[in-house]
């Protein structure tokens, strides 16, 4: 069986080496972007079968992944984006714009894990 592809967008250094650990010991394959544009890289390079995305980072934002990845490259790929808590209006652009759902930092690995596991159906 193939494993899944997960992009990881997140410009925090230790959360993302903590979700890459996790998501892997879940049989994941991990490819981890501390920005915005290397997450597009990523995505056009690789073909993920889900996207996690920290809304603020350098360069490019979430919100432009997301606009990028729907409108550009035209892809249904699920997006779960992450945001630290007092943004709402950021999180409602991130669902306008198609972001499949949010979770609001901090916020627990075993519950990303849940919810990434619903996206993929698996």
């Amino acid at each position: 069986m193939n494993k899944k592809k997960i992009v990881l967008a997140e410009d925090n250094s230790t959360l993302s080496l903590l979700l890459k650990f996790r998501l892997e010991k879940e049989g994941y394959e991990i490819f981890v972007a501390t920005d915005g544009k290397e997450a597009v890289d990523l995505i056009e390079n690789h073909s993920p079968d889900l996207i996690l995305s920290d809304i603020m980072m350098p360069f490019v934002s979430g919100l432009e992944v997301i606009s990028h990845l729907r409108n550009k490259l035209d892809l249904d790929t699920p997006i779960i984006v992450f945001s630290s808590a007092g943004q709402e209006e950021m999180v409602l652009k991130a669902f306008n714009l198609g972001a499949n759902d949010f979770m609001g930092k901090p916020f627990s690995p075993n519950e990303l894990v849940i919810r990434i596991k619903r996206l993929l159906g698996t």
